[in-house]
């Protein structure tokens, strides 16, 4: 099964944008990755089972690409995560302060929380886009809101007078 590129863009450019600056934390670097993501998808002639196959696919080498920019030296100085985060349209102070919370945290968790909770997706399919067992992303999320909640009780506690 093969898609047409735009279509994919527009359904899960937001998607693949998260994901990417979740890894980055850099809106510019996130924009690159979906292009580049997108690029390589029109470029090759691979075969898929299904849409969530390809959305999967998509997830995964927007993971790698954003791996390879943050690891890059030639890394361009970027917008500071904090004045990024003004930008974004935030309903209550309470999502702000789990938005920097959640960017705060090491990237193996930040990506598996992200995938859970903001793409959805189920531990079998975690475990399928980061070619790791379902054990492991289990870990990874027990983990990650460890930290969360950790991080918010500090945050909260330091609020009361």
């Amino acid at each position: 099964m093969r898609m047409e590129t735009e279509v994919l863009m527009d359904r899960y450019k937001d998607n693949l944008f998260a994901v990417a600056f979740n890894v980055c934390k850099n809106a510019a670097d996130a924009d690159d990755v979906v292009q580049d993501t997108f690029i390589q998808y029109h470029t090759q002639t691979r075969q898929f089972e299904s849409e969530q196959h390809i959305k999967a696919w998509l997830i995964r080498v927007a993971i790698n690409r954003a791996i390879n920019v943050t690891r890059s030296l030639w890394r361009r100085s970027s917008l500071p995560l904090e004045e990024y985060m003004e930008s974004l349209p935030f309903e209550t102070p309470e999502e702000s302060t789990l938005f920097a919370q959640v960017m705060a945290l090491p990237e193996k968790y930040r990506v598996v929380i992200h995938l859970f909770y903001y793409e959805d997706y189920s531990v079998r399919d975690i475990a399928g886009i980061l070619k790791v067992n379902e054990t492991n992303v289990k870990v990874r999320l027990s983990r990650g809101r460890g930290l969360l909640k950790k991080a918010l009780k500090e945050e909260w506690s330091d609020d009361e007078p």
